[in-house]
């Protein structure tokens, strides 16, 4: 199963793509959309059509987001909902099915507790992709809301028999 990873943001936006049999993943792509300019409806266009290229490009199968977790203040949140918004959309016109995970959902996975630093999360996800490169947090973050699907997703079908 092929799994685009999203961890939205107004300014920076992560992606990562894995493929994962429930037990093994590799990484197949991942970095960042990194919006310019004061005018917020066209940093939204930005995030969709980018994504758009990154669905087209690498077919995935299904795609986690994380989801809007509380921000400093209702701005800030909005325009994070709004973002996500736009990845979400960006993956519903494709067809493709949308699964969201907590931030804290995403650390227990990982990590094995839900309170755990992003440093924390980031070293998992290279230690589970078996990864050299350095990576910025959000693409990080990214490769580990795909890794939290992988793992939940799969336990879910073994549960049901289908995998």
């Amino acid at each position: 199963m092929r799994i685009l990873g999203i961890d939205p943001g107004s300014r920076v936006t992560g992606y990562g793509i894995i493929d994962s049999d429930g037990r093994a993943s590799r990484r197949v792509a991942s970095g960042c959309v990194r919006t310019q300019g004061e005018d917020f409806c066209a940093r939204l266009g930005e995030i969709f059509d980018v994504l758009q290229e990154v669905i087209g490009r690498h077919a995935p199968d299904q795609v986690a987001v994380e989801q809007v977790f509380m921000a400093r203040n209702a701005g800030a949140a909005l325009k994070l909902g709004q973002a996500r918004g736009a990845a979400i959309v960006a993956a519903v016109t494709q067809g493709l099915p949308v699964y969201e995970y907590t931030p804290r959902a995403v650390k227990q996975a990982l990590v094995g507790r839900g309170g755990a630093e992003k440093e924390q999360v980031q070293h998992m996800v290279r230690v589970l992709l078996g990864l050299q490169q350095a990576m910025g947090l959000d693409e990080s973050d990214a490769l580990a809301i795909a890794l939290c699907h992988a793992h939940s997703h799969s336990t879910l079908d073994r549960m049901e028999g289908r995998w």
